[in-house]
């Protein structure tokens, strides 16, 4: 129902869930009260806001300013200076980060036009899109500071708290509205600053702006909290893969195995009865592909021929979703054709990866392999190619491979076959090998399964934090009143992270086979 003014008073009950604009964070039962009366924005996409608040552009509220550009030229009679200036890669989601702070030679008379201000806004004009419209508040943490010019300063009026625009920043609406109003070319966006000052901003008193950041402040930071619980599981869940899988192939399952001097410094002990050999003796096989001119989508049937991108063997496991269709005008070449077993290596990439090693399980005859792969096929009488690949990805062999790594760029590295080839193996009889890469399997399952549970809460507090901040500053929740140690998030997907949290500090993983 509304009034003369225009604006609503609710007839259905007077909660409101915090979900996104793609039903983020609707799996949760936790609602907040909405505000009793509501008016439309007049903007399509921000909807009804509520009825005492102000929807206008930004810049009644605020002015911008472009920054310096990098490499200007000055006359000899100029007085320039050099200071420390913010880029793009400094301006994060929230926050400023001064790990690597440049700097840029200026003329002194420009120096106070370009000098940021505490309570700045600072926002990217362009990037990824999203980094488009990033934006944190400049709190002075250094002196004389300056600012590039695909960094915008936004300077707020005493109508708008600066925390307040760099909050709206990150919710559904100004980002819905950053891309809507950018310029797009490839792999790139930027947004011109007077798009930047149209955008509708939705704006209570600046009591209210104070109440309802401090809200944010303290949920966000819980739910920011346990997402670092989440993050840290991985990486321990990680840690203990890589301890079961480099305990099993150096040391077998048998902990009351007779031992000896491998005789191999970074490999230690084995057991007494594996022989230490190198990988070139237990294939037969070892070959490179090839990369033609490729189209830049993958195949969408079995139908069509593809060549494997390097990507296809990151983390050990293999990706056959990782190729570029072959042009209709090129032939294929049959040989080099993916079979089941073929133990598949990068030889280029970066530091991280190279020398990565994954075994496909089925063969894919449309598939082809690429020049910055190698390919291996092993005796199948001395070694099992599954055991070689876990072996290739311990991390005491991953060490190696990324010693012998050569390159101009510190991103991109190369190994040669020798590398893989003059590897030292420890070769257990066939039949153990069997024994230890089922274990392998059968251990490091449950830690994927663990790592793909954490992975999935953690996008589920990413969603509801996204959720819970855009719902907040266009009004579509009320938290006035709220109090300090007040939780109003007591959501399932929080509770669910909560007990894992628990179970990291109370139980982590042991590092024991």
């Amino acid at each position: 129902m509304k009034d003369a003014a225009g604006t609503r008073t609710s007839e259905r009950a007077n909660r409101r869930e915090a979900t996104g604009p793609k039903g983020e964070g609707r799996d949760s039962p936790s609602t907040f009260p909405q505000y009793p009366e509501y008016k439309d924005s007049g903007v399509e996409w921000l909807g009804e806001v509520p009825a005492h608040w102000v929807v206008g552009p930004l810049r009644w509220y605020a002015t911008i300013q472009g920054g310096v550009a990098k490499g200007k030229s000055y006359s000899d009679d100029t007085l320039t200076v050099d200071l420390p200036y913010l880029r793009v890669a400094n301006v994060q989601d929230g926050h400023v980060d001064l790990s690597s702070v440049n700097t840029v030679t200026v003329a002194l008379s420009e120096v106070d036009r370009y000098r940021l201000q505490p309570g700045d806004v600072l926002m990217n004009e362009g990037g990824d899109n999203d980094k488009l419209g990033r934006g944190t508040v400049w709190q002075g943490e250094i002196a004389d500071c300056l600012h590039q010019n695909h960094v915008f300063a936004i300077r707020p009026n005493q109508y708008l708290l600066p925390y307040w625009l760099s909050m709206f920043t990150r919710s559904s609406a100004a980002r819905s509205y950053f891309y809507l109003y950018s310029k797009q070319s490839t792999n790139l966006a930027s947004i011109s600053s007077s798009n930047v000052m149209s955008c509708p901003l939705p704006l209570p008193p600046t009591a209210e702006q104070r109440e309802i950041l401090s809200f944010l402040d303290n949920e966000t930071a819980r739910i920011d909290a346990l997402v670092a619980e989440q993050q840290r599981l991985i990486e321990l869940l990680k840690e203990k893969r890589q301890a079961v899988i480099s305990h099993a192939v150096t040391k077998g399952l048998d902990p009351d195995v007779p031992m000896k001097d491998s005789g191999v410094e970074w490999l230690g002990e084995v057991p007494a009865h594996w022989r230490i050999t190198r990988v070139k003796h237990i294939v037969h096989t070892v070959e490179q592909g090839w990369s033609p001119q490729c189209e830049n989508s993958p195949v969408e049937s079995e139908s069509e021929w593809g060549v494997l991108k390097v990507g296809c063997v990151n983390h050990g496991r293999f990706v056959s979703q990782e190729n570029k269709k072959l042009p209709d005008n090129l032939s294929p070449r049959l040989d080099l054709c993916i079979k089941a077993d073929d133990v598949l290596i990068s030889r280029a990439n970066t530091r991280e990866l190279v020398g990565s090693c994954a075994v496909p399980a089925v063969s894919y005859p449309n598939l082809m392999l690429s020049d910055k792969l190698f390919r291996l096929r092993v005796r199948e009488t001395v070694a099992d190619p599954r055991f070689l690949a876990f072996f290739m990805g311990a991390p005491q062999t991953r060490q190696q491979i990324e010693l012998e790594a050569t390159g101009a760029s510190s991103s991109m590295l190369n190994i040669g076959q020798s590398t893989v080839l003059e590897m030292p193996f420890p070769c257990s009889p066939l039949e153990e090998q069997a024994k230890i890469r089922d274990e392998i399997i059968k251990q490091t399952w449950s830690l994927l399964d663990l790592a793909g549970q954490a992975l999935e809460l953690q996008k589920r507090l990413e969603e509801r934090r996204s959720a819970l901040i855009s719902a907040a500053v266009t009004g579509k929740i009320d938290v006035r009143g709220w109090q300090v140690g007040q939780h109003a998030e007591q959501a399932e997907v929080l509770l669910a992270a909560e007990e894992r949290a628990a179970y990291v500090y109370g139980k982590e993983p042991s590092d024991e086979v």
